[in-house]
């Protein structure tokens, strides 16, 4: 580079790409672009698309040196290997090749600067093979500018190679998009750009802490110009060297460790430990919505590793992040998890509008911790189960909730299935999460037979074939026997559905007559049952209890 050697270049100037090999974490790219040059398949115009930093006006740049490269390998034309000493290769890379014009056009918009690039395109190029235009920002252009491109890009001279780049592809007209050959530059991974950075340190000659550069890479998202940038500084900062408390500090993150150990005060309710872990973050002079975003951070990889085991070998994650998420994400039920995730995300709406955020952080995550210690839906509707008084001098009883639960076990023992009912039928099979078949045998079949192994069914119309093939593949597969499906040409008839729904009905009727339900409706004029009820027995008593209907019936299934 013409640069005066007293003046420092940066790393993401320094460190460059120059040629294919050097590019980083575009695989599709480069091997569709090694390929055409191979195959003498150039199209005449490329647009570069993704963030910022990660490539796109450099790819430019290399894809007009491999195009202009007089170098050893490309006497005869174009190359995969620009030389990068050649005068054509040299004066591209310093941005000062006659040829090569790379204009920006966030700064020159209009039409006028347009008609400025058409009319030197009917030129052949001076001393390349082609005259390539790069223009950065394409999507700033107006309207007009588009229009007057449209022509000239569809059918360019032999000789003329345009190549677009841009961050907001979905501003460019698709009229342009239809005459370009599209790629889409991918974010650089958290290895990728640790390793990069791994290599540059080593050429400098410095030192850098393993974990320093996790951070680093973290921080920049995706982007290799903003990784080297941070880089760049932290080395500053350290006087060559990269050290973690250092990086921490100048990127203005919360050190993780206090943060894991808040995170793990809120899961288990203890609320003065986590008061004291706050106070001092804030001593510390952290930021109290990057601290709760760190916190919403944690949530999503804890729960993710819940779901996934496998991601906690990820190459992004950290060894604390690893350690901490092994240790906590089984202890934590996936409801508390989802819980703590809607309250934190309403949490930022809340400290962005308190004219305190510290106090509203605090307030956010007390509410957060003593949430921790309540029982989910679920343990409520238990709770209310075995303890519910409501009704007295019941009539009739329908189920017994201790047999409902032998029977339950009884289903979910695969050995020895047997099937009494199609109620019982249907319940094992939306227990097994089999529910399109489970939801179909109740709502659109109507039994006239049922026995173990045999049934005779009217359908209706919706229900195909494939739905009698799965079915019977399940229950051959669960019951380790062969069922007998006869589907005659009935008038689909009561179904299971519409049986529960008479005898909720019923079970309503029945709860009107009970003196305190007849109490309440008579104090509040107006009121009715809204919820379905359904009547279960006490087993030490003759009285009767009622519970929310829908959800008994969740259960049960």
């Amino acid at each position: 580079m013409a640069e005066n050697q007293d003046n420092y270049v940066v790393l993401a100037r320094k460190y460059r790409p120059q040629n294919f090999a050097e590019l980083l974490g575009q695989d599709a790219l480069v091997q569709t672009i090694t390929n055409a040059i191979k195959n003498n398949r150039l199209h005449h115009a490329y647009i570069l698309t993704g963030i910022r930093g990660v490539g796109k006006t450099t790819t430019a740049r290399i894809i007009a040196k491999a195009l202009n490269c007089t170098g050893k390998d490309a006497l005869n034309g174009a190359t995969v290997n620009p030389c990068g000493i050649c005068d054509n290769c040299r004066a591209i890379a310093e941005s000062r090749h006659i040829d090569v014009l790379e204009l920006d056009a966030a700064s020159r918009t209009g039409v006028d600067d347009i008609r400025e690039i058409l009319d030197g395109v009917r030129y052949k190029p001076t001393s390349a093979r082609y005259k390539v235009y790069i223009i950065d920002e394409v999507h700033m252009l107006s309207k007009a500018a588009f229009n007057a491109l449209l022509k000239t890009l569809e059918e360019p001279p032999a000789h003329v190679i345009f190549i677009f780049a841009t961050t907001e592809i979905r501003k460019v007209p698709v009229t342009v998009l239809s005459r370009c050959q599209r790629f889409d530059l991918q974010r650089l991974s958290i290895e990728t750009l640790i390793n990069h950075f791994k290599n540059i340190i080593q050429k400098e000659g410095l030192s850098a802490e393993d974990e320093a550069l996790h951070l680093i890479a973290k921080a920049a998202d995706g982007s290799c110009r903003d990784g080297l940038s941070l880089l760049d500084q932290a080395i500053s900062l350290g006087s060559g060297e990269v050290k973690t408390d250092i990086v921490k500090n100048m990127i203005g993150i919360t050190d993780r460790t206090a943060v894991f150990d808040i995170f793990e005060s809120l899961i288990n309710g203890k609320t003065d430990q986590l008061m004291n872990l706050l106070n001092r973050q804030h001593e510390d002079g952290v930021n109290p919505i990057t601290l709760l975003q760190d916190l919403i951070s944690i949530t999503h990889l804890v729960a993710k590793i819940k779901i996934v085991p496998e991601f906690i070998n990820d190459a992004s994650l950290s060894e604390n992040e690893k350690e901490f998420a092994s240790k906590i994400a089984p202890l934590v039920p996936m409801a508390v998890l989802s819980k703590m995730w809607q309250m934190l995300i309403k949490g930022l709406n809340e400290i962005n509008i308190a004219p305190l955020q510290q106090d509203a952080l605090d307030m956010i995550l007390i509410r957060i911790a003593y949430s921790s210690n309540l029982p989910t839906p679920a343990e409520i509707l238990d709770g209310l189960k075995k303890n519910s008084d409501l009704g007295q001098n019941a009539s009739t009883v329908s189920h017994n909730p201790t047999e409902l639960e032998e029977k339950k076990a009884a289903l979910s023992d695969d050995n020895d299935l047997i099937f009494n009912t199609p109620e019982e039928l249907v319940s094992y099979i939306a227990a097994q999460k089999q529910l399109v078949l489970a939801y179909g045998l109740k709502h659109d079949v109507s039994f006239s037979e049922f026995s173990h192994g045999n049934m005779k069914v009217a359908a209706d119309s919706k229900i195909n074939r494939d739905f009698w093939v799965s079915l019977q593949s399940f229950l051959e597969k669960n019951t380790h026997q062969k069922w007998i499906i006869d589907v005659t040409d009935s008038p689909l008839g009561q179904t299971l559905a519409d049986k529960e729904e008479l005898q909720t009905k019923a079970y309503q009727k029945d709860a009107l007559e009970l003196p305190l339900v007849k109490a309440i409706m008579a104090e509040f004029a107006g009121a009715k049952i809204d919820s379905l009820v359904r009547k279960i027995q006490n087993e030490t008593s003759e009285e009767t209890d009622f519970v929310d209907y829908n959800n008994y019936m969740e259960d049960e299934n």
